[in-house]
């Protein structure tokens, strides 16, 4: 595996500071986080999945309405974020924009070697993607407080790939949504038209389209908090994560 972690503790929320490195948009272009301290730290295992008031943290990648596929570097010392590349070239959706605001939850891993019990898929040997359906696009790299409201099981060329739903805690509909129904009757069709847009995305691109579990149907927030206690429980367990050399400040 290609996990490089560096173990500084779990960082409070109010000191983190983002730190870029190169031009945007560019190949070198690096996002990196410190702590108050000033020490770097990894977006993925350092800052908490959850916090005391049972909300959890999304690290935001790709902003709504911007395309750069943008993501943690998940074999790069730090975990610094960065736009993916496609055969040598900085990589944007070819299907447009980005509709919702997309990241990951720290301290989760989808573990290559657990076979998901429903589709027999192993995991993408990522952190769970999140998308955050409130009204504000969320800048990029920023850490966000979210409550969970479901999960789609995505099958994408043959790994399982959830991709969890979820409101920002801070945002104007947070308190009349909390569950999917809710989240039907202030924004319909949100899920259907997110479900079809990551079913096709890669079609672009000459590539077939992404299958789903449950026969494409969301599942609500008691079913996703048990994937995320399940891929959280796997980054607890990796022996990668335990066995990797303490990296030193940056």
């Amino acid at each position: 595996m290609r996990h490089i972690v560096a173990r500084l503790g779990a960082p409070a929320l109010s000191g983190l500071r983002r730190i870029t490195k190169g031009s945007r948009p560019s190949k070198e272009f690096r996002l990196f986080y410190e702590n108050a301290e000033g020490s770097t730290i990894s977006p993925w295992h350092d800052i908490p999945l959850q916090n005391e008031d049972g909300s959890l943290n999304m690290v935001v990648e790709i902003p709504k309405f911007t395309r750069a596929k943008m993501e943690i570097a998940t074999d790069e010392e730090f975990n610094p974020i960065k736009q993916d590349l496609k055969k040598g070239n900085l990589r944007e959706y070819g299907w447009g924009d980005m509709f919702v605001n997309y990241g990951a939850l720290p301290q989760t891993w989808e573990d290559p070697q657990v076979k998901d019990e429903h589709t027999g898929a192993g995991g993408d040997d990522d952190p769970v993607d999140i998308i955050e359906v409130g009204t504000v696009a969320h800048p990029f790299g920023s850490v966000i407080k979210v409550k969970p409201l479901g999960v789609l099981g995505m099958i994408d060329e043959g790994e399982m790939d959830w991709k969890v739903v979820g409101i920002s805690t801070a945002d104007p509909m947070a308190d009349v949504v909390h569950t999917l129904d809710d989240l039907e009757v202030v924004q319909p069709s949100v899920l259907h038209a997110f479900r079809e847009w990551m079913r096709v995305y890669k079609t672009v691109d000459g590539k077939p389209e992404n299958e789903f579990a449950f026969n494409g149907e969301w599942q609500g927030a008691d079913f996703a908090r048990d994937v995320i206690g399940d891929t959280h429980a796997s980054w607890k367990g990796s022996d990668a994560r335990k066995a990797s050399p303490v990296v030193g400040e940056r």
